[in-house]
């Protein structure tokens, strides 16, 4: 990849985002052999090569999800038939399951799954999950002796359990079944359970490898489902509503099976939209009790306890649990999603998955339970608008101790950044639950690994950490773990806690760690760029071609476009942090406008003049009509012009500009390299690097100097330095 830095101050001093952009080789020659079996303009056959999609049968794997044959899960899963042969004994026999869950958003739909399905289906249930703050993740002792007391025969865990040895080992002693169901990275001894089902544990190559909780919760539901005769969509189809919110929330790859049984959902969006309507609303507030599934208990020190009850559950299905959480983008209004079919997993990882997560870290996770559980409208409406109270609450802490965090930065920690390379915070009276999302804030700001935590009581400190892709957190956390209590993760994020005796301990340990594995260079927010797009480009056409991306998520991002030498219209804040803006970029004498925004950028503000942009595409429906604006993510100078050539022998190859072709190449020049660009009439233009006038004729002695800080000159040697792949200073 191309590589760029930025420059922290503009020549006006202006603080501009430090970040560092990689703009992907475009691969010309492949985009055009692909164009011949998508039946897609390059620049789009471009975004699939980015994504690893670069043979025709991956393409048409990609681009044609209804094809792909999956495997039956029984044969992926080796313990997949003892649990459903577990549970249909305990179906038959009337014994009481119980549900162990966790509090993200994972393990809350996971939950509200397994209680639907199993109680369509005959089952006695009830559900538990472990109080975050008192604690903490996972099955318990005191859950499974709770359990037992109550006559449970057969445990389940979700989102949790691969790690629960002890736990696991006690119920087994009480002759509680237990069957496992998880998706996180296996322990060296794995938990005595009866059954466990984790794709971690499955061949690699399976379809079913990148699940989340919910993913391996959802594959045991429909299993069961189909083995006892009664897999109708009216049951099928909220599982896999609650699946889709699960996943996204939760982060999980969109890839593989991940994103076929997601665009299945997204297919019937619209249909879902309908269903929650204006009438549907209104008879929201004159709704009577109608048949509830009820958590009785609450969040306490021992965590939620949900019981099952005895409701008539006829009607359950025939509410789609997606309808019930939409309240929560407008709790105040009427729900009338403008576009519904404009609707992206984004709505649902940047809309709905925070506010179910909010209840996690902050309140009872028996809300989110009932909400995704209900027949009635009303106990869903009520429901949602606690889910939206309490965001509001998080969204205030995370503001709060966001800013204490920066103020801690910059007067102690950010002269010493370039060599400890890590940063370290510890502070009282931080609240545990929203402080991962600081780190991740602080991650985006300074583009070092963070580590963050707070004081419970004198002695002790519990934190969160994330990192960045050349930093692997879970290593790190392992690396000192002689100086931590509990610590667990991944390569992005992870937990850990200590004693506070071990903070300055940690503190030296992280950095030697992180001076292992991170050069200076790596302290940037990194920007990933797929390709270079002019304004003119940018309509409602080529936004509907990027669809073809679609479901996008983790692993299939969201496609990231750059634009140079644009025009700062106009900018104002909006909001409390954010910055809109009016952009402009003249082409042949033609200018065209589009409008942007930038998510949290007041330290920005007001941005330079002529700046090169990073961005995503988003559709806005405002007074009936549809518009394609921009999603700022990065902004620089200008910087067309400082390039180094990173072969050592001329360059050569040709290229796709505004559907024309060019032949371009870097060639020796007396002092210096030259870039030259062969139009197709022939006519060259000649670019010493470095410089920033170029030669534009049909031979030297004819040429005349030209500006290429010029749109319709920098944006043609953008794109052939793309060709070229030459790396940029």
């Amino acid at each position: 990849m191309l590589d760029r830095s930025t420059p922290q101050f503009s020549r006006l001093g202006q603080k501009l985002p430090s970040q560092r952009w990689q703009i992907y080789p475009q691969k010309n020659d492949l985009a055009q052999k692909l164009a011949a079996i998508t039946n897609l303009p390059p620049l789009i056959n471009q975004l699939l090569i980015n994504r690893g999609i670069e043979t025709p049968e991956q393409a048409q794997a990609f681009l044609n999800l209804e094809s792909l044959a999956l495997p039956s899960p029984l044969d992926d899963f080796p313990d997949l038939a003892v649990s459903l042969e577990l549970l249909q004994q305990a179906i038959a026999s009337q014994e009481k399951i119980a549900i162990c869950g966790d509090y993200d958003a994972d393990g809350m739909t996971s939950t509200a799954l397994l209680l639907r399905s199993l109680r369509w289906l005959g089952a006695r249930v009830n559900y538990a999950i472990p109080s975050r703050m008192h604690e903490g993740y996972g099955i318990n002792k005191r859950i499974i002796e709770e359990f037992h007391s109550e006559g449970v025969s057969l445990v389940l865990t979700v989102d949790n359990g691969i790690s629960a040895f002890e736990p696991i080992a006690r119920a087994r002693e009480l002759g509680l079944k237990v069957i496992v169901t998880d998706h996180h990275d296996i322990p060296q001894q794995l938990p005595p359970a009866d059954a466990i089902l984790n794709p971690k544990l499955i061949n690699e190559s399976s379809p079913y490898r990148g699940v989340a909780g919910v993913g391996v919760a959802y594959i045991l539901a429909v299993s069961l489902a189909h083995q006892l005769g009664k897999a109708q969509s009216s049951i099928l189809d909220p599982l896999l509503e609650l699946f889709t919110l699960g996943t996204i929330a939760d982060l999980a790859p969109l890839t593989g099976v991940n994103r076929h049984w997601v665009k299945m959902v997204w297919q019937q969006l619209p249909q879902i939209q309908t269903d929650w309507s204006a009438s549907a609303y209104s008879d929201v507030w004159s709704a009577g009790e109608g048949n509830r599934v009820r958590g009785e208990g609450g969040q306490g020190d021992k965590g939620t306890r949900g019981q099952g009850g005895q409701v008539e559950l006829s009607s359950l299905f025939l509410v789609s649990p997606l309808s019930l959480v939409y309240p929560i983008l407008n709790p105040k209004s009427k729900i009338q999603i403008q576009n519904p079919k404009s609707l992206k997993p984004e709505d649902i990882g940047f809309r709905l998955g925070p506010r179910i997560n909010a209840i996690g870290r902050l309140a009872d996770p028996e809300i989110v339970i009932e909400l995704l559980t209900t027949d009635d409208m009303g106990i869903a409406l009520e429901r949602a608008m606690q889910c939206e109270d309490i965001n509001r609450r998080r969204q205030e802490l995370c503001e709060e101790i966001e800013k204490e965090a920066i103020a801690l930065v910059e007067a102690e920690y950010l002269t010493s950044l370039p060599e400890d390379r890590v940063l370290v915070l510890v502070q009282p009276e931080w609240h545990h639950g929203v402080i991962g999302i600081v780190a991740s804030r602080l991650v985006e700001r300074y583009g070092a690994p963070v580590f963050i935590g707070t004081y419970e009581g004198e002695e002790h400190i519990r934190g969160s950490a994330r990192g960045i892709p050349e930093f692997h957190v879970f290593e790190a956390l392992d690396y000192c773990r002689d100086l931590l209590g509990k610590f667990g993760g991944h390569k992005a994020a992870g937990g850990f806690s200590l004693v506070s005796e071990n903070l300055n301990a940690l503190r030296s340990r992280l950095s030697e760690f992180a001076n292992q594995c991170l050069e200076q260079r790596h302290l940037k927010p990194l920007v990933k760029i797929d390709t270079l797009v002019n304004f003119n480009q940018i309509d409602r056409y080529f936004y509907q071609q990027m669809n073809v991306l679609e479901p996008c998520g983790i692993d299939n991002p969201d496609p990231i476009l750059w634009t140079p030498n644009v025009r700062v219209v106009e900018q104002e804040i909006v909001g409390k942090n954010h910055v809109k803006l009016t952009l402009s970029q003249t082409i042949n004498e033609r200018s065209y406008r589009i409008k942007a925004i930038a998510w949290r950028w007041r330290d920005y503000f007001p941005l330079p003049s002529q700046v090169d942009i990073a961005y995503k595409l988003r559709e806005n429906e405002f007074n009936g009509q549809i518009n394609i604006e921009l999603e700022l993510l990065g902004v620089r100078l200008p910087s067309q012009n400082h390039y180094s050539v990173a072969q050592t022998t001329p360059a050569r190859t040709s290229f796709e500009y505004n559907e024309r072709y060019y032949d371009c190449g870097i060639y020796d020049n007396s002092a210096l390299p030259e870039l030259r660009i062969m139009y197709p009439e022939k006519v060259i233009l000649a670019v010493p690097l470095g410089q920033s006038i170029g030669l534009l004729g049909t031979s030297r002695q004819e040429a005349r100097e030209v500006d290429i800080s010029q749109p319709q000159y920098a944006c043609l040697i953008q794109a052939a330095f793309q060709a070229l792949s030459v790396a940029p200073r």
